[in-house]
């Protein structure tokens, strides 16, 4: 099978090919004989009742400095060119991404797009999870620094960030007695005109924050991500580290639990967040964390993806 595979996804010359997850699914499908092309988001149209992209044809290689060939730019119908559509563009979740996924939604009927851009509209990271209260962290969303006091009262320390945020960015830390707390409700208020998500601290973020890869709604692997020391943020992007880790029992039936919602709502590609048993957060944007695993436990997660794609096809 030969498909052509437009991808939607942030500049190519800046991907950190060593790590990045839309790089490794691009290395894949090459393998796989598949046909590459690479635009931005911004690059989208509707004319005519069709969806186009100003596209470049492109080749991958796991060259540092080295890795990657751009076409001549073509006008592509995602509608009739395309079989698949990678949609990797980089958060915010934000007005510019949900247009996108208006745009896509146009052509699903026709064009396989990963992840289903109606249910990625449906799914912001920290919104989606709140369907499974039960296995989280006791969690708030609210605009109130009276609300956030009182959640902080009750557990003694609490984390907050960004209802949108990616990689770790903006994410606090505020112990019982911090006086930055009504400081930092009125700076979020200031810049964002959404609500922010309060969470109970979880202690055992110092042994790890799981990221957990759901491949149509089965656990293929994970990697402990690990904070740098006088951090509470173990993102990659943040400066975290990673290390080999399997699946507890309690891991395996989390993933039981969503994953066959995940696999319904065709999220295909899905990253979960754990802390010590404890669902944070469901990445279904651009999830990352497969180089990592595939590195410490030599597996192919992006060959099971594209298992799962070619299946579905």
């Amino acid at each position: 099978m030969s498909l052509n595979v437009a991808v939607q996804m942030d500049p190519i010359a800046a991907v950190k090919i060593a790590g990045d997850s839309t790089f490794a699914l691009m290395l894949k499908a090459q393998e796989r004989g598949h046909k590459l092309w690479h635009y931005l988001a911004k690059d989208l149209s509707w004319t005519g009742g069709a969806v186009r992209a100003r596209a470049r044809p492109v080749e991958v290689r796991a060259v540092e400095g080295d890795h990657f060939t751009l076409g001549e730019e073509e006008m592509i119908d995602l509608g009739t060119d395309i079989d698949v559509v990678l949609m990797r563009q980089d958060p915010p979740f934000d007005i510019a991404y949900i247009t996108a996924t208006h745009l896509l939604e146009m052509v699903r009927e026709k064009t396989l797009i990963v992840n289903d851009p109606v249910e990625v509209r449906n799914a912001p990271e920290k919104l989606f999870v709140l369907r499974y209260a039960d296995l989280m962290p006791d969690t708030m969303i609210t605009r109130s620094a009276d609300d956030v006091r009182a959640f902080r009262d009750k557990h003694g320390a609490v984390v907050v960030k960004p209802l949108h945020g990616k990689g770790g960015e903006a994410v606090f830390k505020l112990d019982e007695d911090d006086g930055n707390l009504g400081a930092l409700v009125e700076l979020f208020g200031e810049i964002f005109k959404e609500p922010f998500i309060a969470q109970a601290f979880l202690p055992a973020v110092v042994e790890g924050d799981k990221r957990i890869v759901l491949v149509d709604g089965e656990a293929v692997g994970a990697v402990n991500r690990l904070p740098k020391k006088g951090e509470i943020r173990s993102n990659f992007a943040a400066g975290g580290s990673g290390a080999k880790t399997e699946l507890t029992e309690r891991e395996q039936e989390i993933c039981a639990r969503i994953g066959p919602d995940l696999k319904a709502r065709g999220l295909i590609f899905v990253g979960i967040d754990v802390i010590g048993g404890l669902l944070t957060e469901i990445n279904v944007t651009s999830p990352t964390g497969i180089v990592a695993i595939d590195r410490y436990n030599g597996t192919d997660i992006p060959g099971r993806i594209w298992d799962a794609i070619e299946g579905r096809l």
